[in-house]
């Protein structure tokens, strides 16, 4: 009996061993299959531009004015609408997850919501599915979102738009028709929103230049001038042409 009690530790610990060996060679099979489906649908994507932004730096006006100018596409919020009808996901509950810390809903409420719910994991997903359809249809401008990490980096221009806190918050302020203290908070949560959000989902500080292609200061050069420069840089490394 003793030695039967010696033993059954050992037993159990050889099982746990083979079960985590398993498990591991589930998982790197499970990888390969998700790296083959990626490279698959990357194949091909078009020229495209991803467009990173602080808040308040004119990200969404600059991407318009590049689509107008190229005749693209332009993916900004209507992307989540593109999530939502593919995929029949609740708008509302997309929203939750979209660039956010976390899913607070779920948290604070509960499991009597899952069936709601969209875990933030089959957003990212669904978001890639979107995202890289998207860009095997034509040529796109997308805003955010980590766009730059679900597509094939040799096939695009990935930017980053910045400007200093005190130029965000005037033209936040005027904008949004806010103070000066609630264009600051609003800055302040949704840069750290979606930093938390890139670096949750992708592994990398979006606010590493050397993420990108190009970053630019708008209080420098401004809007237009932006604008001339993302066309310009697609014109001379993929030869992309103007309307």
């Amino acid at each position: 009996m003793k030695g039967q009690i010696r033993e059954e530790p050992k037993i159990v610990a050889a099982a746990e061993r083979r079960m985590q060996a398993w498990d591991h060679i589930q998982e790197i099979e499970e990888r390969a299959l998700r790296e083959h489906e990626v490279k698959r649908l990357s194949e091909g994507v078009c020229t495209y531009v991803t467009v990173s932004r602080e808040e308040g730096a004119g990200g969404g006006e600059i991407a318009r004015g590049v689509g107008k100018k190229l005749n693209w596409e332009v993916f900004d919020k209507n992307l989540l609408d593109r999530v939502s009808q593919r995929y029949h996901l609740s708008h509302p509950m997309l929203k939750l997850v979209d660039e956010v810390r976390s899913n607070w809903v779920h948290d604070v409420l509960g499991t009597w919501m899952d069936r709601q719910v969209v875990p933030p994991e089959k957003y990212v997903a669904c978001l890639r599915g979107v995202v890289l359809t998207a860009a095997r249809h034509g040529h796109v401008v997308l805003v955010g979102r980590g766009a730059q990490f679900l597509l094939p980096r040799d096939k695009g221009l990935a930017v980053r738009i910045i400007a200093p806190k005190k130029f965000r918050i005037e033209r936040t302020m005027q904008e949004k028709g806010l103070d000066a203290e609630a264009a600051r908070r609003l800055i302040e949560n949704t840069d750290q929103n979606r930093r938390e959000f890139v670096r949750r989902y992708f592994h990398h500080d979006v606010d590493d230049p050397h993420l990108f292609d190009l970053v630019i200061n708008v209080e420098r050069i401004g809007v237009p001038g932006a604008v001339a420069q993302i066309v310009s840089a697609l014109q001379t490394t993929y030869k992309v042409s103007s309307s």
